[in-house]
């Protein structure tokens, strides 16, 4: 089987330790590099969380630390959602992994450049590190082979009334993705406020593995849902486009993020309707076919250690 190569830029947070289990056990999948973005919490501590996965998984990816800050707002994170340290409720051990010594947007210019193939560019957080790496390196564009991204909405939004948080933290930085001719796949609040784990297999988590008992120990404190009612897996949605991507009903739409907006700052104009009468610049996920993605998710969980 021939394995998609990828970059994952992530800002973890409780969901995107389950979309990196999920990248790094599907066979489908290889991460080359996980790069860390302030968004959930700040970008210290989603990268300590990502060294911590590695250690914990034992794998030798290459972590780089990225952005501390959007390109030009102040910080809003979401420990009101993943706790204060953004991985709340595990207790992870003590090790010695370091970042790269290098920004995330150099380090994902280098990886492009090292492979012998054009890379996909996975995104589950604010897309600062991707508008430094199109400013700094225009040309990196001819070596992704495209971005799938978690983030954005077509209707309503999850931070403010209109706009996602993934979007939101960032408006300007998303602009400059959306208008960059990337090859883009938008996996937005359409599709990942369905993407629910149901709690009867919640429940079962902790007899799978100690990954899954790890995963169950992050929900307990997860707010997005509740054990009891089932919890929004939005980061994971990424990941199953790029490996089953039959489960998404997809359209191409031209796509706009607000920037000036007093109350409107990040919202995703999606035109499905072409309205505008612009051209497309993303394929956008608007459906998702629920029971199997929670097969998926159960034989993708039950693939890890």
């Amino acid at each position: 089987m021939s394995r998609t190569p990828i970059i994952l830029d992530t800002d973890p947070g409780i969901d995107d330790a389950v979309a990196i289990a999920a990248a790094l056990f599907a066979p489908q999948l290889d991460v080359k590099l996980i790069t860390t973005v302030a968004g959930n919490v700040s970008v210290e501590k989603t990268t300590r969380n990502a060294l911590q996965l590695m250690h914990f998984w034992q794998k030798d990816i290459p972590v780089a630390q990225g952005a501390a800050t959007p390109l030009v707002r102040k910080l809003r994170d979401a420990a009101y959602v993943h706790g204060e340290s953004g991985m709340e409720g595990y207790a992870f051990v003590e090790h010695s992994r370091k970042p790269l010594d290098m920004p995330a947007f150099e380090a994902i210019y280098r990886c492009l450049y090292s492979s012998d193939e054009p890379v996909t560019l996975v995104t589950i957080g604010p897309l600062t590190n991707i508008a430094l790496l199109l400013m700094q390196y225009p040309d990196s564009k001819t070596k992704i082979k495209r971005l799938v991204m978690m983030g954005g909405s077509a209707g309503r939004g999850n931070f403010t009334p209109t706009a996602e948080f993934n979007i939101a933290i960032d408006p300007e930085a998303a602009a400059r993705v959306f208008d960059s001719g990337l090859d883009i796949v938008m996996c937005g609040l359409d599709v990942t406020n369905q993407a629910m784990l149901s709690p009867d297999y919640l429940q079962q988590l902790p007899q799978l593995n100690r990954t899954a008992k790890m995963l169950h120990a992050l929900f307990s404190h997860y707010r997005s849902g509740s054990m009891a009612t089932g919890l929004r897996m939005h980061d994971l949605c990424a990941i199953a486009w790029l490996i089953k991507p039959e489960l998404f009903r997809m359209q191409p739409c031209f796509v706009a993020v607000e920037t000036h907006g007093e109350y409107t700052a990040g919202t995703t104009v999606v035109d499905i309707e072409n309205r505008y009468q612009q051209q497309a610049n993303a394929q956008v996920a608007l459906d998702l076919d629920v029971p199997a993605f929670r097969a998926w998710v159960a034989d993708v969980l039950a693939l890890a250690p």
